[in-house]
């Protein structure tokens, strides 16, 4: 409800719900699953108990977790203009929607398969650091909702992954989230899926953009 209520309050920007636009844009909400793994990107506020100690993220399976929602900012002191598309090779932070902070990563070793820790971070604006910043790497001219893309942290160009590990107690069953150095190893591909849509005002080149309203 929450994150509807946010989304009508855009009252004149064009929005859907899971229709067949297709690009991922700037102000979008949006779930993102690991494309291997089948597993959600998700974070909550429960704090890793080794490595840096900020709020662990995490891959969960079920759809329809309210902590899996994530909504694409651009990084820090940059703008873009609401439901413009995202082009590949753009720097954007993904803004944890329950918890407002930001996806997250640094040199600290994560805590089942030694990768890179992958967290939350940042204030209760959600505000945070350079960590905050990833790439998305994709081949086509912008982020498509139909093609996987991968994430390249800035700061440490290690790229967000699953490891196929899962927690225990508190976090039972969910998958570790981690950061890998290279680009073609196993689950480094995402994809968006469940979410809401931001659209741009007027078509792409040689493009028809959709517009429907929530």
């Amino acid at each position: 409800m929450l994150i509807v209520l946010l989304l009508m309050s855009m009252c004149s920007w064009k929005i859907s719900y899971g229709s067949k636009a297709e690009f991922v844009t700037c102000g979008t909400i949006l779930k993102l699953i690991n494309t291997d793994l089948k597993l959600r990107l998700h974070s909550h506020d429960v704090k890793y108990g080794s490595g840096s100690g900020q709020q662990s993220v995490t891959a969960v399976d079920v759809s329809d977790d309210n902590n899996s929602h994530w909504l694409v900012k651009p990084v820090m002191g940059e703008t873009c203009k609401r439901g413009s598309p995202i082009k590949c090779n753009t720097n954007i932070r993904l803004h944890h929607i329950a918890t407002k902070k930001n996806l997250h990563s640094h040199y600290f070793s994560s805590p089942l398969s030694g990768n890179q820790e992958v967290s939350c971070y940042g204030d209760e604006d959600g505000e945070g650091d350079s960590g905050d910043n990833w790439t998305v790497v994709c081949n086509n001219d912008y982020w498509r909702r139909d093609t996987p893309v991968k994430l390249r942290h800035v700061d440490t160009t290690a790229y967000l992954a699953g490891s196929g590990r899962t927690f225990g107690r508190p976090i039972n069953g969910q998958g570790e989230i981690v950061g890998v150095s290279s680009q073609y190893g196993t689950y480094t591909d995402w994809q968006a899926k469940e979410g809401l849509f931001i659209h741009p005002g007027d078509p792409l080149p040689h493009q028809h953009a959709i517009h429907t309203e929530l």
